[in-house]
């Protein structure tokens, strides 16, 4: 793959798709940003949390766009739920903008077996539906828009967007903690992840 400014862009599109997605508090970041606090297995469990997301991020951009070759109609029926969810993520981060975010702390409690890390782990991840909608629903739906030449590129911002976020609650726990204990930050945060969610679905429609 020639990676050209055409690519660059599309890359970017999907880091910032991929970023506005994964920066959400929730029981996963909780959990990573806890093992960092702690310490614990940090770089297996970074390392699964971004090879997880990739592999259902793929899913999604090159599953979703081979039935949109096979059946063109669907174009338009996954750009219009890919938009309806993106205008219900952003009107939720709105939403929790007009209050006091959670603060984060690290529990306490006994050291975690690598086993039991990533047992948790998947299950937080795994068995939370929003985890396929984000990745397989919403990033497929924009990445399958993407001309096929430009797909991979889009699916590895995505990809990196979340890599480097785990990587970020993991290793700089101690130093972001502080942060997002204070529930000022996370109304900013939030305000942010709404505005931009809502521009992407206005894109998806006009598109």
């Amino acid at each position: 793959m020639n990676f050209d400014l055409t690519h660059f862009n599309s890359y970017t599109q999907g880091l910032l798709l991929g970023t506005t997605l994964i920066v959400a508090i929730g029981a996963q970041n909780a959990f990573v940003l806890r093992q960092g606090l702690r310490r614990e297995h940090v770089g297996a469990i970074v390392l699964a949390c971004g090879l997880t997301d990739a592999l259902l991020m793929a899913a999604g951009v090159f599953g979703l766009a081979a039935l949109i070759n096979a059946e063109p109609l669907l174009t338009r029926l996954i750009s219009g739920a890919g938009a309806i969810f993106l205008t219900g993520y952003g009107l939720r981060a709105l939403w929790r903008a007009r209050r006091p975010g959670a603060d984060l702390h690290a529990a306490q409690g006994p050291r975690l077996s690598l086993r039991q890390a990533l047992l948790q782990l998947a299950g937080f991840t795994l068995l939370n539906p929003h985890v396929y909608l984000d990745t397989v629903m919403l990033v497929g739906s924009v990445g399958a828009q993407q001309p096929t030449a430009l797909r991979l590129a889009f699916m590895m911002g995505a990809a990196s967007a979340s890599l480097l976020w785990f990587a970020l609650l993991g290793y700089g726990a101690r130093w972001l903690a502080p942060w997002f204990a204070r529930p000022r930050a996370w109304q900013i945060l939030d305000a942010l992840i709404g505005l931009t969610m809502l521009a992407l679905a206005a894109k998806l429609v006009f598109d």
